[in-house]
């Protein structure tokens, strides 16, 4: 099995920043896309950033320009750097990893379990 555990989250000021991490571990041969997603109260889970095994990335018209993933594959984590924080970005984010794990296997998703960013006065 794979475990995605992020981190990094916390409360921050409208402006400030934040950055967040997430480590995969457990049986990894290798990791296809990875990902941050973001889901507020009352709302559905949404995509916030995306980065290919390649290093291409895909971002949310909400946080380009603000927000900024990355990847260490020699630490299999994934990062999200959140810049110009906005109380809109309020809500739990969540790390995403596209993971297979032996030759042969199939591909598959796996989720980490959230960390909460809120931006307040």
């Amino acid at each position: 099995q794979v475990q995605l555990v992020e981190s990094g989250g916390g409360v921050v000021q409208p402006g400030g920043s934040l950055k967040l991490s997430c480590a995969a571990s457990g049986r990894i041969l290798l990791i296809y896309d990875m990902g941050w997603y973001r889901q507020a109260p009352g709302n559905q889970r949404e995509l916030v950033a995306q980065i290919s095994i390649t290093g291409n990335t895909n971002y949310a018209d909400s946080v380009k320009g603000r927000f900024t993933i990355s990847r260490d594959d020699a630490k299999n984590t994934v990062y999200l750097e959140m810049n110009s924080l906005k109380p809109e970005d309020t809500a739990v984010y969540y790390c995403s990893a596209n993971v297979k794990m032996q030759v042969g296997s199939q591909r598959y998703d796996y989720w980490g379990q959230g960390t909460e960013v809120t931006v307040s006065q």
